[in-house]
């Protein structure tokens, strides 16, 4: 699971402050039903793009973070069962060690009670068969010399043991203080980036309200699909994508069908162009909220709506994978997810079915 897949509408509400206003939403719902107003202002004031560069940052944080955090636990994990098996082996050690220690007190007994050395003296003197009593004498020596060694053996076997659980258990206790410091971390940063994902939301809203997309605010790093990939999914299958609403569905927020299919994502999630091509239309209002729409070759159009930032500018030629946007919940939208068609034309209405035609093209989504 991604690690900002927590930080979606369903599980964080936005905090009062960024709340929309109530002209605003009027102002949303009156738009709906228009055709988008396809106006790119510029990007401009002191919250501008670096909003969206925020974010871009705190999500690659944040993958980090996390991925350092899962090598932590897994890493713990693995020293507290070598811990607990090294102390499964001590206990076996311990067990053989008191059987020895038991045939060796019976031994001591038997040589109490048969009169110890002076017993084996006699035994020699008195004999008829000397070479027998002798075989015997020695027989025993060398069992006594055997238990000695085994148990000096079984000793330093124990000690070692013990030693490596100590060494086991100290680095575990390691691992463990060392994961609580990182998880503080992590939920600092996933308190900065929800603050941030909301900052950048309600700029999209007020974009959206005013019927003026701003201009393109490109990502810091430029993405690129792998060599050789003609065509990739609209979210990176990292970034924790959800396929819910899909096409042809219906639902009380389609007027008909659903015309296409939605990818549920956390706000600021990067959405990347499916093939290389032109770029269409960038524009906002309407049901699509912040919508871009890109026209590939053979005739086929892309489009990814109800986004919280654009990347690119209309007339622009983009590269497979580029990112193209950031999702977010803009136009008429119930929570974070990227609405993405494939089209005929570059209107409404001309779609197919975007998972079938990714299929076809060599996409199959997660």
């Amino acid at each position: 699971m991604s690690a900002l897949s927590a930080l979606r509408w369903s599980a964080v509400p936005p905090p009062a402050a960024l709340v929309i206003p109530m002209v605003a939403l009027l102002a949303l719902f009156g738009l709906f039903g228009r055709a988008p107003v396809a106006v790119a202002a510029p990007a401009s004031g002191s919250d501008g793009p670096s909003v969206s560069a925020e974010v871009a940052r705190l999500f690659e944080e944040a993958a980090r973070i996390t991925e350092r955090y899962e090598k932590g636990r897994r890493a713990a994990d693995e020293q507290r069962a070598r811990a607990s098996l090294l102390q499964e082996d001590l206990r076996e050690k311990r067990r053989e060690l008191l059987v020895l220690q038991d045939r060796v007190g019976e031994i001591a007994r038997a040589q109490y009670r048969a009169g110890g050395s002076l017993a084996g003296t006699a035994r020699l003197l008195l004999a008829r068969d000397p070479e027998d009593a002798l075989h015997v004498e020695r027989t025993a020596q060398q069992a006594d010399q055997a238990v000695t060694r085994l148990m000096e053996r079984t000793g330093r076997a124990e000690r070692r043991l013990a030693s490596a659980e100590s060494r086991a258990r100290a680095a575990w206790r390691d691992l463990n203080l060392r994961q609580t410091r990182l998880a503080a971390v992590k939920r600092d940063l996933e308190t900065r980036l929800e603050q941030a994902q909301w900052q950048l939301q309600a700029q999209a809203d007020r974009s959206v309200a005013a019927g003026s997309c701003r201009g393109a605010e490109r990502p810091a790093r430029t993405e690129r699909a792998p060599a050789g990939r003609v065509w990739v999914a609209p979210v990176a299958e990292e970034d924790g994508y959800t396929l819910s609403a899909g096409f042809a569905s219906a639902g009380r927020h389609w007027a008909h069908r659903h015309t296409g299919q939605d990818f549920a994502v956390a706000i600021g999630t990067p959405v990347r162009s499916v093939g290389a091509g032109r770029v269409e239309r960038v524009s906002c209002g309407g049901p699509f909220g912040i919508e871009v729409v890109v026209r590939h070759a053979g005739g086929w159009y892309s489009q990814y709506a109800h986004l919280a930032s654009v990347a690119v500018d209309q007339g622009e030629a983009v590269a497979v994978g580029q990112q193209v946007g950031q999702a977010g919940t803009t136009g008429n939208s119930t929570g974070p997810h990227l609405h993405f068609e494939v089209r005929l034309t570059p209107h409404l209405g001309s779609g197919v079915d975007p998972v079938a035609w990714l299929r076809e093209h060599g996409v199959v989504l997660g």
